[in-house]
């Protein structure tokens, strides 16, 4: 049975993804191992990508998408190929679970292939029940039910509109 945590970072404000970053560097400074794997984030600002590539090598980050579109600006063509290429991300997360290769898995966006049809949910469960000890985050803009059943905790990113502000 496994006993890593399941934790899932969703909703439609932004920070998901840094909020996921943060939870792995509390995890590096209590000496443990961290993978992060992202997905769709093709159209990311080259800055955004250089501090986190800071971060490396204590917290290792792989993109194995080739494109710097969004998904859903690719022709069909090239989303067969991107099709491939995240399927790739997801062998290799299945991979450092099965071999408990670190303590926290980040699976940056994957909520969104979920959403796009490019996995579906048993097989991201599938793949989750492999975990055995090691902690996974999920991040995305849009949760399931069924998903956030498998959930230990669930942290909801909510764009609000202030008007003012009283204190």
């Amino acid at each position: 049975m496994s006993t890593g945590k399941i934790e899932i970072i969703c909703g439609n404000g932004s920070g998901k993804t840094a909020l996921a970053l943060g939870r792995g560097i509390q995890a590096l400074a209590k000496q443990k191992t961290v993978i992060v794997i992202q997905f769709l984030k093709g159209n990311q600002k080259q800055e955004d990508l250089d501090v986190i590539a800071r971060l490396e090598p204590e917290m290792k980050v792989f993109r194995f998408e080739k494109s710097s579109s969004y998904f859903e600006d690719l022709s069909v063509e090239e989303q067969q190929e991107e099709r491939l290429n995240i399927l790739n991300g997801l062998n290799y997360a299945k991979k450092v679970l099965t071999t408990g290769e670190c303590d926290l898995l980040i699976l940056d966006e994957v909520l969104g292939i979920l959403d796009l049809g490019i996995l579906a949910e048993e097989d991201l469960k599938a793949i989750l029940d492999c975990r055995d000890e090691v902690d996974v985050i999920l991040t995305g803009k849009v949760l399931s039910v069924e998903t956030g059943r498998i959930a230990d905790r669930i942290d909801k990113i909510a764009h609000v509109q202030v008007d003012n502000c009283e204190s």
